[in-house]
């Protein structure tokens, strides 16, 4: 909640104290280029000090950014704070995620990250909310979201719950590789960060130069994690049962002509009801992307690889998100407004693209892994690999389970008892 709300009053505020779009932009790459740095190096702080002490301090810095900002209303320092707060972030999810993974037997870990990816989406339309909360041109919105972040200390410093130990070393990545292993993957998760980094940094301006203000803005920007919420499900059920790439391309598309509807056709000054349409159709397009991609790699790879190239989807994703916010701010400086969708119209084209050439060249694997629900902003590796390999072992377990069953001895009949039919 705290670091939606963080995002969406950053981007607004700046705005109002007529920063352009491009250093808006250098603004939100500043905090995934965090969260990318603390997901290589936030484990190494766990395993250092404990899950609960990395927790306090992380949160106490991440607590301390927003007064900064405030306190330092620069668009050339608000890029390195907005940099550590991402960097604490990673180190939170990572505490959080390596807890679960902890505290899950095997046979649940999956429903276990898909109920914390759905949990992580409802929590971003209400922080989106809390910009309604009062004036961003005021002090009270970076207060709240300070407070939000200390409350969110007290049930991990007071729990008494045993934290699980961190296991030694970090996935081993080569993303050579992962392009062997997925082409179409590793193109598409750095296009699919391009995309949702653009529109979570940039999207707050878009909707507030369209002339929205900061209440109809929150409206805006949760419409669009509304929109994801909702269709996460359906989509990860169908491509368990299809073509990933199929789907993807087919999402990629649908986003395509919602993005040029919005760009062509939508006057600056639109009716409420076609911005929060559109932007949901994005949303429900768009946002569950990385999960299906991921999705379609770990089809690829063998069960041993789960962690690497979660972790290389990771950094590629990671990469996209930062320099996401730079090209669609720089765009939105020379072309207007219009220039955010063109942005992510492009790299949602090309995923199409790729996808249809990709699928000319192989065929859909015939074995699926499960699909899982990742959060928006996907930061560790661990639990997924464990979900995975738990699903892996569980079909092995059901497989051989059916052979022994099969060459277990007929039933001698009892007198006067009929033979069973062969099987």
């Amino acid at each position: 909640m705290g670091n939606t709300l963080q995002s969406s009053l950053l981007a607004v505020r700046g705005g109002l104290e007529g920063f352009t779009a491009t250093e808006i932009g250098l603004v939100g790459s500043g905090f995934y280029v965090g969260l990318m740095l603390g997901s290589l190096r936030g484990g190494r702080l766990v395993r250092m000090v404990g899950h609960t002490r990395a927790f306090a301090a992380l949160a106490a810095i991440a607590s301390m950014a927003p007064l900064l900002h405030l306190l330092a209303m620069d668009p050339w320092v608000w890029p390195v704070t907005r940099a550590l707060t991402g960097f604490c972030f990673a180190g939170l999810f990572i505490v959080v995620e390596s807890w679960l993974n902890g505290a899950a037997n095997a046979s649940v870990r999956g429903q276990i990250l898909s109920v914390y990816g759905m949990t992580g989406m409802i929590a971003g339309v209400a922080g989106q909310m809390l910009l309604t909360m009062g004036s961003p041109r005021g002090f009270a919105l970076f207060c709240v979201i300070s407070m939000i972040i200390s409350f969110a200390l007290v049930p991990v410093v007071l729990s008494r719950a045993q934290a699980p130990a961190q296991p030694d070393g970090d996935a081993e990545l080569n993303l050579g590789r992962l392009y062997g292993q997925s082409p179409f993957g590793v193109v598409a998760a750095f296009l699919s960060g391009i995309s949702t980094g653009a529109y979570y940094a940039l999207g707050p301006l878009f909707a507030q130069r369209l002339g929205l203000e900061a209440a109809a803005v929150a409206v805006f920007m949760a419409c669009g994690s509304l929109g994801g919420f909702a269709a996460t499900w359906p989509v990860g059920w169908l491509s368990d049962r299809i073509d990933r790439r199929g789907l993807i391309v087919g999402l990629s598309i649908l986003s395509t002509a919602a993005l040029l509807w919005m760009v062509l056709l939508v006057p600056e000054d639109p009716p409420r009801w076609m911005a929060y349409s559109l932007v949901a159709l994005f949303g429900a397009m768009v946002i569950p992307g990385y999960s299906l991609i991921l999705a379609h790699v770990n089809d690829h790879v063998p069960p041993g690889e789960f962690a690497a190239a979660s972790g290389g989807l990771l950094i590629l994703w990671g990469a996209g998100s930062a320099l996401g916010p730079i090209i669609g701010g720089t765009a939105m400086t020379t072309l207007g407004n219009p220039g955010l969708g063109w942005l992510i119209l492009s790299a949602q084209l090309l995923i199409a693209l790729w996808g249809l050439y990709r699928m000319r060249q192989r065929a859909a694997p015939e074995a699926k892994e499960d699909f899982l629900v990742m959060p928006v902003q996907p930061v560790s590796t661990e639990l997924v690999a464990v979900a995975q390999e738990a699903a892996v072992e569980r079909e092995e377990a059901a497989a051989q389970e059916a052979l022994a069953e099969a060459a277990a001895p007929e039933p001698e009949p009892e007198p006067g008892q009929e033979l069973p039919p062969p099987r």
